[in-house]
């Protein structure tokens, strides 16, 4: 065994990093502490590689430094796990501090811009022209050189990649209006008269500032989304147990979990978690696994059954012999596969992506015809109008509302969801759940309310439900089984009163006994009580069969050696997921039912529901690969569930839909959580999403039309006829009447009815 150089943690060789140095081979804990021994060991200003980076979107682009990717300009994340939120978390800072500073300059130089603007109201009586011109200068100086400077890094990239996309847009308007305005202040000079208006040349800071604060916004709301979705990787690591009780030479000792090695023999005690993965070779005892199966009702253990690391044993002590260790546990492939899955996923494709890879050539090319034209046929001094042209058409092509199409319709949209009970985390969940085509969803706590309760009573020959339900509340009041809970909930609801028991014991797997008033009293299931000596009426054998073929379990109760009656327990289905199943089916999606729960059980829910595709008995990797099926067949996936079981699968599917009531982990591992734990929740996102991109759509419309409209006008095509060049206030106009006509249309999402 072997110690972390750094922190001194105990190291198990088979599963750690390691790294060779002056040819000694050194083992890490993890990823940071790997990190923090090379730097210390390396010259100082050496590079140190912390791993592999790659781009969500186009994975063959691959890297050993952080950075943006040269096609799409999109973030690139770390392969590794370990690490990633650190990285994620200093590009956050990084754009956090570009948005504030870059906001913070920008609005003095809008004021003074727009005091310009204002017909009939002359700003040069309250601020010298010359002045305000040399102050807008000034201040917009560090919003595009600094704040905006990684728009043109990616703008550069996507150049020498052939792969035009928003950013070069961006980058193109941004440096134009900019070089165009910087030129006007710093050589007044070099325009023709003709070309200014009260003797000077319009300035289009204000609008290079803007736009590279709004897209700064864009960009921060974005890697904010991204970091928060490391929460689930997170949640799962702190499921792990700490420790364990080794047993050795007879001798049992504690032991950190990274100490444990394949073999060795750990006891777990009751209330404790197991803590690798393994087989029990001594004992019996009850294990609460519903973190994998997502069942609510413990499973029996006896020797030679296998137990999963990270479950909680329950009622009695076992020693189990160690079968994997590190990242060969359940636990660490659930992460493993909850990493890769979030890592795939592609950020949002915005249509304006898209549409800029048409329009930047459309841009260019105009800006080149209009300065051949310009020179050849124009006035002299040809040169100087011929530039003019060029870039005032690269000015006014740049829409100012393109970086706030998207994030103003997703803030609204979120907001509305809000309301309704819709958490919605990012905007690629919300482009996404447009698309949906297959609903896959878990049955506890999803589809039903994943707590058993008592749903019917039978008495036998001779008894009445109150007494029937005193004696067997009265036995489970001393039982932790959730069935039991059930039980004594259930009487206590009718108003029953509970006894006191003599002589508690409860047999694994079986049911409970004691003496209530000096009788004796047995509960539990069926086997049980016949193993006890006690006779079964036919006739409640028979409703015993009808209860559990309606996924109901039944528990029967027998006094003094007689049977006094059964009661059956299921975990009811909500009150709203029928009409929920049925308004999805009307929008056309395929409902599938994936259930680490019995076929029995399953197919009776799914019976009752109307759903025709069941998956039952899956473990978590089972629900991962049947999205990962469906994928491949061209479905575009929605999965929702509510237990750590169900995060590979939520982690994989296009869509992710967390209950507000389930773990903390299937939440960080979904796109779109719903509060009340409700399915109507799915037909009010499904609804609300279409709203939104339609929304988007509209509003890309409104970011461009204005500004195509003006190119022709920036281009001289009026000038032949009505003797006009570009204007600044038409220029301003466009891009006011852009930005208002995407607020406005934006707002409207604050009327979308959604159900409840």
């Amino acid at each position: 065994m072997t110690k972390d150089p750094i922190c001194g943690m105990a190291v198990n060789e088979q599963n750690s990093l390691r790294s060779e140095k002056d040819g000694k081979t050194y083992f890490f804990c993890s990823q940071k502490c790997q990190d923090k021994f090379l730097h210390k060991s390396r010259p100082s200003g050496d590079r140190v590689d912390t791993g592999i980076y790659t781009c969500p979107m186009h994975p063959e682009i691959e890297q050993d430094t952080p950075g943006d990717c040269p096609k799409c300009g999109m973030h690139l994340e770390l392969k590794n796990v370990a690490g990633a939120d650190e990285n994620d978390n200093r590009e956050t800072r990084s754009l956090f501090h570009r948005f504030w500073i870059g906001l913070t300059l920008t609005l003095p130089v809008f004021i003074l811009a727009l005091g310009e603007m204002i017909p009939g109201f002359d700003l040069r009586t309250v601020i010298p022209s010359g002045f305000s011109r040399w102050v807008q200068f000034i201040l917009a100086t560090p919003v595009v050189f600094w704040s905006g400077s990684i728009f043109f890094v990616k703008a550069w990239r996507s150049i020498l990649h052939k792969s035009p996309n928003m950013f070069t847009l961006i980058a193109m308007g941004v440096g134009a209006a900019y070089g165009f305005s910087a030129l006007a202040v710093l050589f007044p000079g070099i325009f023709p008269a003709s070309l200014k208006q009260a003797g000077e040349i319009g300035l289009y800071f204000e609008a290079a500032t803007v736009i590279t604060v709004l897209v700064l916004l864009g960009q921060l709301l974005e890697a904010r989304a991204r970091t928060r979705t490391g929460q689930a990787i997170k949640a799962l690591l702190g499921l792990a147990a700490k420790g364990a009780h080794r047993i050795s030479d007879g001798k049992e000792e504690e032991v950190a979990i990274e100490e444990v090695q394949k073999g060795d023999m750990l006891r777990v005690r009751p209330g404790e978690k197991v803590p690798l993965d393994g087989i029990i070779i001594e004992g019996k005892s009850t294990v609460d696994e519903s973190m994998i199966s997502g069942e609510p009702l413990p499973v029996t253990k006896k020797e030679g059954d296998r137990v999963i690391g990270a479950t909680v044993n329950q009622t009695g002590t076992f020693v189990m012999r160690t079968e994997k260790v590190g990242s060969e546990t359940l636990l660490s492939q659930i992460v493993d596969m909850v990493a890769q899955a979030q890592r795939s996923r592609a950020p949002i494709q915005t249509l304006a992506d898209k549409v800029s890879g048409y329009f930047v050539p459309a841009v260019l090319a105009c800006a080149v015809v209009a300065f051949i034209v310009w020179f050849v046929f124009g006035p002299r001094p040809a040169l100087a109008y011929a530039l003019v042209s060029a870039i005032s058409v690269l000015i006014i092509a740049c829409p100012c509302a393109l970086g706030l199409a998207t994030p103003i319709s997703v803030m609204v949209g979120v907001g509305r969801g809000a309301q309704s009970g819709i958490l919605i985390k990012n905007a690629e969940a919300i482009e996404k759940c447009e698309k949906v085509t297959h609903l896959l969803t878990d049955k506890t706590g999803t589809l039903t309310a994943g707590k058993p309760h008592v749903k019917t009573v039978i008495t036998a020959d001779g008894w009445i439900e109150p007494a029937l339900l005193n004696v067997a509340a009265s036995l489970e009041q001393s039982s932790e089984h959730p069935l039991a809970r059930a039980v004594v909930a259930h009487a206590k609801e009718k108003g029953a009163e509970l006894d006191p028991i003599d002589d508690f014991q409860s047999v694994t797997g079986g049911g409970v006994k004691g003496a209530l008033n000096g009788k004796a009293v047995f509960l539990g299931k069926q086997k049980f009580i016949e193993s006890s000596g006690i006779g079964l009426p036919e006739e409640l054998k028979k409703k015993a069969v009808q209860l559990q073929e309606k996924a109901e379990t039944v528990i029967w109760v027998a006094v003094a050696e007689r049977i006094a009656g059964i009661l059956s327990v299921a975990d009811p289905i909500k009150e709203t997921t029928p009409g929920a199943i049925d308004a999805l089916h009307k929008m056309g999606l395929k409902i599938v039912m994936v259930t680490g729960d019995n076929q029995k059980t399953a197919r009776a829910i799914a019976e009752e529901l109307g759903i025709t595709e069941v998956y039952a008995g899956l473990e978590p990797k089972d629900k991962q690969d049947i999205v990962k099926k469906l994928k491949r067949e061209g479905a575009f996936v929605m999965a929702a569930g509510d237990g750590i079981n169900d995060a590979p699968a939520l982690a994989e599917a296009e869509v992710g839909v967390a209950m507000g009531t389930g773990t903390d982990v299937a939440i960080e591992s979904a796109g779109i959580t719903l509060v009340k734990g409700d399915l109507t929740g799915i037909v009010n996102a499904l609804t609300l999403s279409r709203a939104v991109m339609r929304n988007i759509r509209q509003n890309l419309f409104f970011a461009f039309i204005y500004n195509a409209l003006g190119i022709p006008v920036a281009a001289g095509i009026l000038y032949p006829f009505l003797g006009l060049l570009l204007n600044p206030m038409i220029a301003g106009a466009a891009m006011s009447f852009s930005s208002v006509s995407v607020i406005g249309n934006a707002l409207r999402l604050r009327t979308v009815k959604l159900s409840g």
